[in-house]
């Protein structure tokens, strides 16, 4: 049986060059980055090094990089910090309905705490209105977070629109850029953001390790206190080998981008073209072309989500429906909620990422288990009838 793994946007194997440099580091290198003797002071090389490398893939100075336990973690020093230490200035945050729970609950937590948040709608697409945003800000507001890619949909988001308007009222810019990493261009200065969230293991990283990009002169309240670490903002201990690892993983992902989002782009283009021409009544969800480059969400009618992906399990084919942050819920995704799909197609949704370890033998492999697979699961359904007959 063959083994195909479409799970890209939940996590990706170590490239093999970040698996080597951190055996090696692993092996050789122990030291505390804070000890001043050469154990640490060798510890610290390696992380100011990895510090300068994602800076480099993002556009942004060495000291604008903070390292944090991962995507969320950043998300939530950027948010809260940011509120917290503007909260004189007023208590209003924007975002918009569909992005991560690690955003969402956050503004949801700081709304039950003296916060307001406004949650703006999407369109059918998943796209944001840059008007909406516009509309939004009043002069309570201390902060906009708006994702750059949508982590179930790939629907990428006019973010540099986005930025032009809240540099025009003064307002902070966040973005979960988790999901756009080394896949499309992000660079800080183009988007217009001040606070960036970033994760190494969506980019053949390792996991437990990301990174917030706070540009110069942000202002940011620390939520976790201890020995001060990481210029204040992150109190705790490194995680030396992962900061590595990310450092890696992002000169490699800078190295391999152009080429390799070409490639897989093509491949995603077969497969969507393939399962809405092969499959009857299948959408498609996001944007057709203001997408993720790896990106294919699609519903399927009358089929439930979950029997899709254990059935393609049991072909050897990894995907997720929804996202697999949330996982195990019966409730229809709050992403194709938003795009206002009908209930029926939310929970016939099924997500494939690619990776680079993908083939145009795999994308054949997944359409024809994924032909055999619908026909089945629609016909233990007596309203599939006309669909397939």
């Amino acid at each position: 049986m063959r083994k195909v793994y479409l799970d890209h946007a939940a996590t990706t194997p170590l490239h093999p060059e970040v698996l080597s440099l951190m055996s090696e580091f692993m092996r050789d290198t122990f030291g505390n980055p804070s000890s001043v003797h050469s154990f640490g002071r060798e510890a610290r090389k390696f992380i100011e090094e990895a510090r300068q490398k994602v800076a480099d893939l993002i556009g942004a100075k060495p000291e604008e990089i903070y390292f944090t336990s991962g995507g969320t973690e950043a998300d939530n020093i950027a948010i809260i910090g940011t509120a917290m230490a503007r909260r004189k200035k007023g208590n209003h945050i924007i975002t918009s309905s569909i992005e991560h729970h690690a955003v969402l609950e956050t503004c949801e937590y700081l709304a039950k705490n003296g916060f307001e948040a406004t949650f703006l709608p999407v369109d059918k697409y998943g796209m944001v209105n840059p008007d909406d945003v516009a509309g939004a800000i009043r002069k309570e507001t201390v902060l906009v977070t708006i994702m750059h890619a949508n982590n179930e949909i790939g629907t990428i988001q006019p973010i540099a629109e986005i930025g032009r308007i809240t540099r025009e009222h003064g307002v902070a810019l966040h973005s979960d850029a988790v999901q756009t990493l080394a896949k499309i261009p992000v660079n800080v200065d183009d988007l217009g953001v001040d606070l960036l969230s970033l994760s190494a293991h969506k980019i053949y990283g390792p996991k437990g390790i990301g990174a917030l990009y706070a540009r110069k002169g942000m202002r940011l309240q620390p939520i976790m206190h201890g020995g001060g670490q990481e210029r204040k903002l992150r109190s705790g201990t490194e995680n030396t080998p992962g900061i590595v690892g990310f450092g890696k993983a992002a000169e490699v992902g800078g190295r391999e981008m152009e080429q390799e989002s070409a490639r897989v782009k093509g491949l995603r283009d077969k497969l969507i073209r393939r399962v809405l021409a092969e499959i009857p009544s299948v959408t498609l969800n996001g944007h057709p072309e203001q997408r993720l480059p790896n990106n294919a969400n699609v519903s399927i009618a009358l089929v439930e989500g979950e029997s899709l992906v254990l059935s393609l399990d049991l072909e050897g084919v990894a995907v997720s429906s929804g996202s697999a942050c949330s996982s195990g819920s019966l409730k229809p995704s709050h992403v194709l909620k938003a795009l206002g799909l009908p209930h029926e197609m939310m929970h016939g949704s099924l997500r494939m990422t690619l990776g680079r370890a993908n083939s145009e033998e795999d994308i054949d492999y997944v359409v024809e288990a994924l032909k055999k697979i619908a026909v089945r699961l629609r016909s233990f359904s007596p309203l599939a009838q006309p669909v397939h007959s």
